[in-house]
């Protein structure tokens, strides 16, 4: 069997640029033959991209786009598998380009996107090719593209964990910006009452007359006491209502009428908000191995 040398999987990585143990394994199957091997990984990238799709993705970034003038943006979320592979060059250029996409060609959901082209191939096809590439389960989980009522401003914090885009009406560059950090710090669920659901409210509620009722409150009371608890939660969870974060004493909804503005909308995501994430404990694994091999 021929020698697989260091230098061998070197330059088979760097023409292929597939993982460094993938390329090791082809090499040892073609029994050195670079050529074969590079047929061997092609052929595998594509099994590869089936097999992650089953693993959770749960990392990745918020990635952006805006017209030059401001008035249509986009932002969208993908996710892989770890922090390591949402900061590969690959997957950042991924992600940039269907921001443009998205922004560019307004697609109506994600299996639009992905059957839209990118450059010379589908975007689907794109995504598996780059599964194979890198050796993850990577996914397009959500998107939006906004066309301004106002003027568009933008806020990525966190190694483009948390991406906020805000349609500011009136006000100036400098309040919008101010406004999209604030959403990313503070995180309200909604512009204002209309948009928090009634299921939460209900749910807030009833959380409160059981505590006023454990409290020993009067049963006169609980409703009342119930209807301060809503209006409290409201405040917490809705822009206009949140304290603004650069200025405590007023909120967002009294800055916004002093600067004679108003907030059209806002888009909020948080990478992997809602995913399940697989906790795995590396001490069990290792020992489960170890009671494995022994047992062999």
């Amino acid at each position: 069997m021929a020698e697989i040398t260091a230098s061998m999987v070197k330059e088979l990585r760097e023409k292929t640029d597939a993982p460094m143990m993938e390329c090791k394994r082809a090499l040892t199957e073609a029994e050195g033959d670079s050529n074969r091997a590079e047929e061997i990984l092609r052929v595998k990238l594509g099994s590869k991209a089936s097999k992650a799709a089953g693993r959770v993705a749960a990392e990745g970034i918020v990635g952006s786009h805006f017209s030059a003038d401001g008035k249509l943006g986009s932002m969208i979320e993908v996710n892989c598998e770890t922090d390591f592979v949402a900061k590969n060059d690959d997957f950042l250029a991924f992600t940039r380009n269907l921001a443009e996409l998205v922004a560019k060609n307004d697609p109506a959901d994600v299996a639009a996107l992905s059957a839209m082209n990118l450059a010379d191939k589908t975007v689907e096809a794109t995504r598996t090719a780059l599964i194979g590439k890198i050796g993850e389960n990577l996914s397009i989980r959500r998107f939006v593209r906004i066309a301004a009522k106002g003027r568009l401003a933008s806020y990525v914090h966190g190694g483009a964990k948390i991406g906020v885009i805000v349609d500011l009406v009136g006000g100036d560059e400098q309040l919008a910006r101010d406004l999209a950090m604030h959403i990313a710090a503070s995180k309200p669920k909604s512009l204002d009452a209309s948009g928090v659901s009634a299921e939460l409210l209900d749910t807030e509620r009833r959380i409160a007359i059981e505590k006023a009722r454990e409290a020993g409150k009067p049963e006169a009371m609980l409703e009342k006491i119930a209807e301060g608890t809503v209006q409290k939660y409201l405040k917490e969870v809705t822009l206009l209502g949140q304290p603004f974060v650069k200025d405590d004493k007023q909120t967002v909804e009294q800055l916004l009428k002093s600067r004679n503005a108003s907030v059209a909308g806002f888009t909020l995501y948080i990478v992997g908000e809602g995913i399940e994430k697989k906790q795995s404990d590396f001490a069990a694994e290792v020992a489960a191995q170890a009671a494995a091999a022994a047992v062999k």
